[in-house]
């Protein structure tokens, strides 16, 4: 490899990196999201039912953002160039 191979592989990886930090948005999330549907299943249990749907289709939500970072953290690794 040339030295500009390296320098752009190394970018890649540091891109990669970089992405990933959308990572701890999503869990910030999810946790903020379980937190609140615990709180609310605790001031109303005989709505547990709906609340866990809701629950879990915001937790569905908010991993997408980690899943997308990812996939682009996974694509700038395996496909530089």
């Amino acid at each position: 490899m040339e030295y500009n191979e390296f320098f752009v592989a190394g970018m890649a990886v540091l891109g990669a990196g970089i992405a990933m930090i959308a990572g701890i948005g999503a869990g910030i999330g999810q946790g903020i999201a379980a937190g609140k549907g615990a709180e609310a299943v605790g001031k109303n249990p005989e709505a547990a039912g709906p609340i866990r749907s809701m629950m879990v289709l915001g937790i569905a939500l908010a991993e997408t953002t980690g899943i997308y970072a990812m996939v682009i953290a996974l694509l700038l690794i395996f496909l530089k160039g």
